[in-house]
């Protein structure tokens, strides 16, 4: 099994009480948690690197590292961290918000955060990382007509990839929220995988357009991170909701 890990932004932490403050991680948390994944032998891989892995094509000690909704935060701070460790990660961007800030979150009363802008984004992919979409506006996809569904997934394909010079491959639904067609949609626009917020470590059996991760949080300290990544802890979540499913 394989841990892909699920974070938003790295630095500083808005104050107590803001709404959804635990979805930023400090750097030097970052950073500890980077470290000692590293020491245990580990490789942290975007999900370009990541495929042969679940496809059960490729063995070895290794994790997936993705970014939602393209933060400048996370160019500033991570992007020294991951250089140091030696590892890879793919961020999500919404199109139209580069540039931009999380727009979609204003109606829970959340601060506006810096997004990367077009040069931004450039500069995560030279740095080596890969670029993924979250579409061109961070809709509810489930909620939209199958028109607008499929335009948000494949027309944020098309403007990705003529601003990062390169193929766009990974996709990630906002909010985590999906249908079985909303997935065949996505295969059908040229993606190779898809990520949920659905908890839990990958297994070689799962559908690559319905990944589970790994939710990393400002509260999550250091040991229980590594219990996260590497004991069966977070997938009892999984088997739970594999039981209430069926």
């Amino acid at each position: 099994m394989i841990p892909i890990l699920m974070y938003h932004q790295i630095g500083e932490p808005n104050p107590r009480g803001t709404p959804y403050r635990g979805l930023t991680v400090h750097p030097g948390d970052f950073r500890r948690q980077m470290v000692w994944l590293r020491r245990l032998g580990y490789r942290g891989l975007s999900m370009a690197q990541l495929m042969p892995y679940l496809r059960g094509e490729k063995q070895g000690k290794v994790f997936g590292l993705t970014f939602d909704d393209g933060y400048q935060n996370v160019l500033d701070h991570a992007v020294p961290i991951l250089e140091d460790c030696g590892f890879h990660a793919t961020n999500y961007f919404v199109v139209r918000q580069l540039g931009g800030s999380n727009v979609w979150d204003r109606p829970e009363g959340v601060p506006a955060s810096a997004l990367m802008d077009a040069r931004g984004l450039k500069d995560w992919a030279a740095a080596g990382h890969e670029v993924g979409s979250h579409t061109l506006n961070h809709p509810v996809l489930p909620r939209l007509s199958p028109e607008l569904a499929l335009n948000e997934i494949r027309d944020s394909r098309d403007a990705l990839e003529q601003m990062a010079g390169a193929q766009v491959k990974a996709f990630c639904y906002p909010y985590g929220h999906f249908t079985p067609a909303l997935a065949a949609c996505v295969r059908e626009a040229g993606y190779d995988s898809a990520t949920t917020t659905a908890g839990g470590l990958a297994r070689r059996t799962d559908d690559l357009f319905a990944l589970p991760r790994i939710a990393v949080m400002r509260s999550t300290l250091l040991l229980r991170f590594l219990q996260k990544c590497l004991t069966s802890l977070e997938d009892r979540k999984r088997q739970r909701r594999d039981q209430e499913a069926s």
